[in-house]
């Protein structure tokens, strides 16, 4: 697991970057925090550092925004107004080969989503936000690894305990 500190938008768009970097295709995301923690903040800052232009959407209200990258698409999802998973059946998820998905209230849907590679915990932590990155399978040990050796990722503090 990595814990750091994001002390405003600047730091937030670096760790999106580095996480788009060594991203395996096909990553599943799970994006964890109370309203106001930061996960759209980070799913678009994400799209933008794989190179999605124009303008990135909250899919509050659609469920799932998808645009356009390499290797194919990237799924953003927010299910926080869902109440049941079985709510996903008609957006056609089942047999989609993305790119990357990131999901905010992933457990929310977890019945109809794939299991996540990675699982972002964000926390409001004073004026920034307290960042973890846990992983789950092969896939996502791998990809934390690559994280723990980029040097960009040094230069964000660990939170204060």
């Amino acid at each position: 697991m990595i814990r750091r500190h994001l002390p405003d938008e600047a730091a937030t768009q670096g760790l999106a970057e580095v996480l788009a970097t060594h991203q395996p295709r096909g990553a599943v995301v799970h994006l964890q925090g109370d309203l106001g923690a930061g996960k759209s903040t980070l799913a678009r800052a994400w799209l933008r550092a794989l190179g999605v232009t124009g303008t990135v959407r909250s899919p509050t209200y659609t469920l799932v925004e998808r645009y356009p990258v390499d290797g194919g698409e990237a799924l953003h999802l927010d299910l926080y107004r869902i109440g049941d998973a079985g709510e996903l059946d008609f957006l056609g998820l089942d047999d989609i080969d993305a790119a990357l998905w990131l999901v905010e209230w992933p457990e929310r849907g977890a019945a109809a989503l794939p299991p996540a590679d990675l699982e972002i915990r964000l926390a409001i932590d004073g004026a920034g936000r307290a960042v973890e990155l846990w992983p789950y399978g092969a896939a996502g040990t791998r990809w934390l690894a690559q994280l723990i050796d980029d040097p960009r990722l040094s230069t964000l503090p660990e939170p204060k305990p």
